[in-house]
């Protein structure tokens, strides 16, 4: 069984920045492309980033390019979300998810395995 489990989330203050990590452990044969999710209060879960095994494609939303840094670490099984000038919009669990066929995707039901989700609160 595949699970991911995130860390680094937390309070920060507008302004500052995160780095949000996501293991994965199992039965890890696969080269999964990896992406993250947020979902903000009341609303539905959203792309945030999302990139491939071999970390050569990588997606962003439109209202976190340039903002966010997706990368990954193939020999420590490991996701990372660098989150930076952060705002109270950027509120939100955050979720990362692993998709079999490797290549990454904007669409969450591609996605087979996902966290539990980290909370990420960013003060005013």
């Amino acid at each position: 069984q595949v699970q991911l489990v995130e860390s680094g989330g937390g309070l920060v203050q507008a302004g500052g920045s995160l780095r949000l990590s996501c293991a994965i452990s199992g039965p890890t044969f696969r080269r999964y492309g990896m992406g993250w999710f947020r979902q903000l209060p009341g609303k539905e879960r959203e792309f945030v980033a999302a990139i491939s095994w071999g970390g050569g494609i990588i997606y962003y939303a439109d209202s976190v390019k340039g903002q966010f840094t997706i990368s990954g670490d193939n020999a420590k099984k490991t996701a990372y979300l660098r989150m930076q000038s952060m705002e109270p919009e950027d509120t939100a669990v955050y979720f990362c998810a692993a998709e079999p066929l490797g290549g990454g995707s904007r669409t969450a039901s591609q996605y087979h395995f996902w966290g539990q989700g980290t909370q990420v609160t960013v003060s005013a």
